[in-house]
């Protein structure tokens, strides 16, 4: 087991240290400058001031944490992966609970959080069980993802695990903007992210990449060796391009690739539907950490190894319901396509999909929960 990713793990499991506690105090007392915050040049100053300097960046964070490798259980070694409209804080904490060892937030904008939309706020909700919490950041601004990278680590204190940046996003309204994936065809511009949120925050970083942009492109080992360099406590790979979207199987030869390739932790991602795939990645391609993110919409039992019955399918996707209703009524629709993962392959599954898309509000869930039931002899 990698060293490294224990004590990244170990790190989410302990306080801060003296030495992290003493940088963030340093990072405030420039915070608290007269002018600080008006200067965005005397800021992006700072920043860059230790772009040349990740070795002792790398260091810093070597102040992990003791534990030993027969201490990790497989358990430790899952994640959920961050996923935009899917991570609400229900969800993540139902995950917690049937094992996910660190899970993520939907993408957050650092535009958004810069301009202060509460949408985007939002999306940094958690339940009591949840934390710590990995926040992921997609955007193509630098400084603003430095700046939002130390106000997240702020406001969130020893409840955020780490930040992750998205540089594997395929969805086209980031494209277009030249974010996520897209950041794959511009190496510079990704390595002075990577450095700038580095030095913005005692918190560890990471960084999320696919394999290429284009479908024949292969940049995995090129940004694995850029995050490395500019001071990242971890990469994860997808093996597929961003062309590819999710057509076609990922690519797993290429997280082997990358083990060869850097000394960083390298968390495999993509095509974890089962234990056999968790099993593959970690034994066969010599992953550090899996993370889960279609594998487990609707199956948060895939933490824990199990295959629920009907009615425990029934029973967490009422829970889900419930309390995502309580906590957070706007999102209710949100539950249409969660349910439909839940109760996925249930006899008359086209006709509970029709029967849950037709639902509004609270008391049509409940209504259509008591048909599911009466139907399963319940």
């Amino acid at each position: 087991m990698n060293l490294r990713l224990d004590k990244l793990l170990d790190k989410l499991l302990i306080d801060k240290s003296q030495s992290e506690q003493s940088r963030l105090n340093q990072l405030q007392s420039e915070r608290s400058q007269p002018g600080r915050m008006q200067s965005n040049q005397l800021q992006s100053e700072r920043l860059q001031s230790g772009l040349s300097q990740p070795d002792q960046l790398q260091l810093e964070r070597s102040h992990l944490g003791r534990m030993q490798s027969n201490q990790l259980q497989l358990d430790k070694k899952l994640l959920l992966a961050p996923m935009a409209g899917v991570n609400d804080p229900i969800f993540r904490s139902i995950c917690k609970r049937f094992g996910a060892f660190l899970t993520y937030s939907e993408m957050i904008s650092a535009k958004g959080l810069e301009y202060g939309s509460a949408k985007t706020f939002n999306m940094l909700s958690y339940e009591e069980n949840e934390p710590p919490l990995a926040v992921q950041l997609f955007g193509k601004d630098p400084k603003s993802l430095a700046e939002q990278a130390f106000q997240l680590e702020q406001k969130l204190a020893d409840s955020l695990a780490l930040i992750d940046i998205n540089m594997a996003c395929p969805a086209r309204k980031l494209i277009s903007k030249g974010e996520g994936a897209a950041l794959l065809k511009q190496p510079q511009l990704a390595a002075r992210i990577i450095s700038d949120v580095v030095n913005a925050t005692t918190k560890p970083v990471t960084i999320k990449i696919r394999k290429g942009f284009n479908v024949n492109d292969d940049v995995a080992v090129q940004f694995a060796q850029i995050a490395q360099e500019c001071g990242a406590a971890a990469v994860a790979i997808h093996g597929r391009s961003a062309a590819q979207m999710y057509h076609g199987r990922a690519d797993r030869e290429v997280v082997r690739v990358l083990k060869h390739s850097v000394s960083i932790p390298v968390i495999a991602t993509g095509d974890v539907f089962s234990s056999e795939d968790i099993r593959s990645y970690l034994q066969d391609y010599n992953a550090d950490a899996i993370m889960i993110a279609r594998g487990a919409q609707g199956n948060p039992w895939i933490f824990a190894g199990l295959k629920p019955t009907f009615e425990q399918r029934i029973k967490i996707a009422r829970e889900h319901t419930l309390r995502l209703a309580n906590l957070m009524p706007r999102r209710l629709s949100s539950m249409r396509k969660h349910i439909s993962w839940y109760l996925k392959g249930m006899p008359d599954a086209s006709a509970i999909r029709k029967a849950v898309n037709s639902c509004v509000l609270l008391s049509d869930y409940e209504k259509f929960f008591l048909q599911i039931k009466a139907g399963l002899g319940q």
